[in-house]
């Protein structure tokens, strides 16, 4: 009994304690992320081509014919705008996917075991989806070039616009990958949220020919400043103001990173 009472106590695991950043664990997360979507390259990469390729063939071959906006070709008009569709879609797609089928297999944990920070999870599924999504973008704007001349007039307004809207989708897919419970709702916010937002958004003409409520609803949709400002960097005419689009698309970033930030620090559908 002595020896019980004077046995030292025992004190359970203690979490690890990073000062600073564990550069490790937001490595591993980032290319876990990176992973998922190259492991099914068919699904992820191949399939977005080939829907781009197939809406040149119809809005631009088929529809287009020799029809000029402002003076621009109809294709050259139209591709920026479908490789941005393709990368807001495809950077949605990877975070908002990665959290809820995570959820469906009972491995969130995974992701709060690590000794991650809330920051450190915003930045690697924020990244893994911005990867996806330019990444994507890429390959469809070399596949459709043969199809559209587009010069690079801007090459700043590409390169902003073009992660911008990789962030600002990829911090909706989390935010929306760890308020949904079952895959009718994230099909609800694609269906009709994001959808919606795309296909009002001008890729395939000028706002200013769309009848009310949908021109004056365009205008406040921030899928328009991010479509306008990326065709901007290519053909050098933007339909609206840059400021007004720079600034909503840089104020969109930092809002919707600090939710996703906070959703994580306080643990929003993960802890329970």
């Amino acid at each position: 009994m002595n020896d019980m009472a004077l046995a030292e106590p025992v004190i359970p695991p203690q979490p690890r304690d990073y000062p600073g950043v564990n550069w490790e664990g937001l490595k591993t997360l980032y290319v876990r992320e990176v992973r998922r979507f190259f492991k099914v390259g068919t699904q992820t990469l191949a399939a977005p081509v080939v829907t781009a390729l197939l809406y040149m063939l119809v809005f631009v071959v088929a529809v287009g014919g020799g029809r000029r906006v402002n003076g621009i070709e109809y294709g050259t008009f139209v591709a920026p705008g479908l490789v941005m569709m393709q990368i807001l879609s495809n950077a949605f797609a990877n975070s908002s996917s990665s959290l809820l089928q995570a959820k469906f297999n009972g491995l969130m944990g995974d992701f709060i075991t690590p000794p991650l920070s809330p920051f450190e999870l915003l930045v690697g599924f924020g990244a893994g989806a911005a990867t996806r999504g330019l990444f994507v973008g890429t390959v469809s704007l070399i596949a459709i070039l043969p199809f559209a001349h587009l010069p690079v007039a801007e090459p700043w307004a590409v390169g902003y616009f073009g992660l911008s809207a990789a962030l600002i989708m990829g911090f909706i897919g989390i935010m929306a990958g760890l308020w949904a419970e079952k895959f009718d709702h994230m099909a609800a916010v694609t269906n009709f949220v994001i959808m919606p937002m795309t296909f009002l958004s001008g890729t395939f003409y000028l706002i200013e020919k769309l009848p009310e409520p949908f021109r004056s609803f365009s205008k406040f949709n921030p899928f328009f400043y991010l479509i306008d400002g990326f065709r901007y960097g290519f053909i050098g005419r933007a339909e609206s103001s840059l400021a007004v689009g720079a600034t909503m698309t840089g104020t969109l970033v930092l809002a919707l990173g600090w939710i996703c930030f906070r959703m994580f620090q306080t643990g929003y559908k993960i802890k329970t």
